[in-house]
């Protein structure tokens, strides 16, 4: 499904109403971004911001043309942007206290940082024939790095639409989301999906997407007005463009070769059934197996939960959750005792309707399905439980499905 481009705005009177990070309304974030731009550029900046995100269920499937279902979240990453009159692109980030230029007319080179992310965009983004002009960009980011909820997706969408922003070109968001998905798979190094910047681009406030990897159709989902999002932070960092990550990509594609041998008409998991599984279970070496069956039983995973979720069962909505992170656990091998820990501790509180890991895994993020009028009790449960047993405070956030990317008036 393709959409036509159009300019979101974000009023800077919304608050993201989050509970376990400091209390900043966005204007107070806009108005702050504005004045340290004017301080250090000496120009007046536009604003953009884009989400970052969970994923409720469907883990590792994007990447395998499968289905998740994400949505956005109420951190997001801020990019303040204005011309320069030369070709330099010049960024300062507020969470590294570091600067960072480069020229547009010169090749761009990884350094094995935050601004790989920037330069990846900018490569593509001229790769596609964009006119880019010089720029100052001021960056603030509320989403915890390393936290699996996709702080290079939004810190990618939102310096991407700004830049586009100046060339006063137009662009739909999915283009926007594939482009930022090139450059992070082809500069950046890492093999992901779609998913984080498509949700980060095109998310709906109090709704969930369904998205289709292979074809990019997605139906809109929305979260009971009664259930909110709550992410607990083990504080244990993962990095996506680790060798695990692309590890567990190659496993999957080794698979599909296998398979194919058997069932020409496989071109990815995706096209893989349970029972045609099962039948090549003794052909498949016993590693590539557990990797295969993970994503074949998420997919169809994703699939119950749409409709749990339409039909508001929310017991088998929290059920399909639990498996899901079994899955990952035993199938996939990307959970960590941290996140194990985690999960127990939130299933036994009460209001609880699911919970798992979210995000890559080896460290990160749970994702947390909680009646809201349990969600005060179950923060205060879980970060007492989980700090006697582990010695490490974990950082919790009650949150809300959010729009995607838009300017900030």
């Amino acid at each position: 499904m393709h959409l036509d481009y159009q300019v979101q705005t974000l009023s800077a009177n919304h608050s993201t109403n989050l509970t376990g990070v400091p209390d900043m309304p966005n204007a107070q974030i806009r108005t702050s971004l504005a004045n340290e731009f004017q301080q250090r550029f000496g120009t007046e900046p536009r604003i953009f911001r884009a989400p970052g995100r969970v994923n409720l269920i469907g883990e590792h499937t994007d990447y395998n043309q499968g289905l998740v279902m994400p949505a956005a979240i109420g951190m997001g990453i801020w990019t303040a942007i204005a011309p320069r009159k030369d070709r330099k692109i010049v960024v300062y980030s507020r969470q590294f206290a570091e600067q960072f230029e480069f020229s547009l007319d010169e090749p761009a080179a990884r350094r094995g940082q935050w601004t790989d992310y920037i330069q990846g965009v900018v490569l593509l983004l001229r790769q596609d024939d964009f006119p880019l002009h010089g720029a100052n960009i001021l960056i603030h980011g509320e989403v915890p790095l390393g936290a699996g909820l996709s702080s290079s997706a939004a810190l990618e969408i939102a310096t991407a639409f700004a830049l586009i922003h100046l060339t006063g070109k137009t662009v739909d968001l999915l283009q926007v989301a594939k482009l930022c998905q090139k450059a992070e798979n082809e500069f950046v190094g890492a093999r992901c999906g779609i998913m984080d910047q498509f949700i980060s681009s095109m998310g709906e406030q109090a709704h969930c997407l369904m998205i289709d990897c292979r074809s990019l159709e997605y139906s809109t989902l929305r979260i009971p007005d009664d259930i909110c999002l709550v992410v607990c932070n083990t504080m244990v960092k993962h990095a996506n463009a680790s060798g695990e990550y692309n590890t567990r990509r190659a496993q999957c594609e080794e698979g599909v070769s296998r398979l194919a041998k058997l069932f020409p008409e496989i071109s990815s998991l995706r096209d893989v059934s349970a029972a045609q599984l099962q039948q090549c279970c003794l052909d498949l070496p016993e590693l590539i197996r557990k990797r295969c069956w993970h994503v074949v039983s998420e997919i169809q995973r994703v699939k119950d939960a749409v409709q749990a979720l339409r039909q508001r069962d929310l017991f088998w909505f929290g059920e399909l959750m639990r498996r899901s992170h079994c899955s990952l656990r035993d199938n996939y091998e990307v959970s960590c005792r941290e996140l194990d820990l985690m999960v127990e501790i939130a299933s036994r509180q009460k209001g609880v309707i699911g919970a798992r890991m979210t995000g890559g895994g080896f460290g990160g993020c749970t994702i947390n399905l909680v009646r809201r009028d349990s969600a005060e009790q179950f923060k205060a449960n879980v970060t007492s439980e989980y700090a006697h047993a582990t010695g490490v405070m974990p950082e919790i956030y009650i949150t809300e499905a959010s729009s995607g990317v838009s300017e900030v008036l």
